[in-house]
């Protein structure tokens, strides 16, 4: 941060940021009772639509009716430089999803029986334009607001990350609780709900990081939402589908999304990684 902002903004981002945090942190539970009231069962979508719209719904009513603006929005797309960060975006899950399969195979903790790699591919491309339409909902309101709102508010990068991470990780809890399903969390992790809750909410926090960072490193939110779209359409779908299969009780240490040990390690590498850039890249600017 080059400039420091004025209290009066300083006062006015806080009360949003508070504002925005607790509306999407009850948008999943207030999804939930809707379902209820209106015997609209946990698997119909209208919750879990809600639970995806409200975040960056209030975004935007805070950006033009409560004086946050539009300035640190990130809607351009900002190629001018960052070609090579947009490549990263899209190859970063791949690799890294690639390297954590290879050491898990390694060890004997997942088996790929199952595996091909047309089918593999297939299902990823058929799961990509889904997962953009949803990651837009998702990242403008993350990356495109709370993260460089916190930055006003927080000049510590690692504060900054936990922030932003516990109020997205906590945003999730019930998506996971009601509209996830058991089966489909241990058809993906071999996981119980005990262990695949605080290891996912974990994993999240650290991926923050990662997602924070390639935010403000190009400047534009849409190299989190190609993240975010490759993550979603290939990693879930692994373990989902049946081309890998993860040993029993082994679930906690290794799995394909976020939602074990190996994963948060990977990415707090990544993350790391990405700051390192970030700052390197800011200070040959400066």
């Amino acid at each position: 941060m080059t400039t420091s902002p004025s209290p009066n903004v300083q006062q006015r981002t806080l009360r949003n940021v508070i504002l925005f945090s607790v509306i999407v942190l009850v948008s999943g539970w207030l999804g939930y009772w809707l379902d209820r009231t209106m015997q609209n069962p946990p698997d119909r979508q209208l919750g879990k639509l809600l639970w995806l719209v409200l975040p960056l719904l209030t975004a935007l009513v805070l950006r033009a009716f409560a004086g946050d603006g539009w300035k640190d929005f990130g809607l351009a797309l900002a190629l001018k430089g960052n070609g090579r960060w947009y490549v990263v975006s899209v190859l970063l899950y791949p690799v890294v999803t690639a390297l954590g399969l290879a050491l898990s195979g390694a060890f004997g903790l997942v088996t790929f029986s199952n595996f091909s790699m047309p089918l593999v591919f297939s299902a990823f491309v058929a799961g990509l334009a889904p997962s953009f339409f949803k990651n837009i909902f998702e990242e403008f309101a993350w990356r495109g607001y709370l993260a460089p709102k916190v930055r006003i508010l927080v000049d510590n990068d690692v504060l900054g990350y936990l922030i932003v991470g516990v109020v997205w990780g906590c945003w999730h809890i019930p998506y996971i609780l009601f509209y996830l399903g058991a089966a489909e969390i241990q058809a993906a992790t071999a996981q119980n709900i005990t262990t695949f809750l605080p290891i996912g909410i974990l994993n999240l926090v650290v991926a923050s990081i990662a997602y924070n960072e390639m935010r403000f490193l190009t400047g534009s939110v849409w190299t989190a939402v190609l993240m975010h779209t490759v993550c979603n359409a290939l990693t879930e779908m692994l373990a989902v589908q049946g081309f890998i299969s993860i040993k029993a009780g082994k679930g906690v240490w290794v799995s394909p999304g976020h939602n074990s040990i190996l994963t948060l390690i990977l990415f707090l590498v990544v993350g790391i990684g990405l700051r390192h850039a970030r700052r390197k890249k800011e200070s040959l600017a400066a």
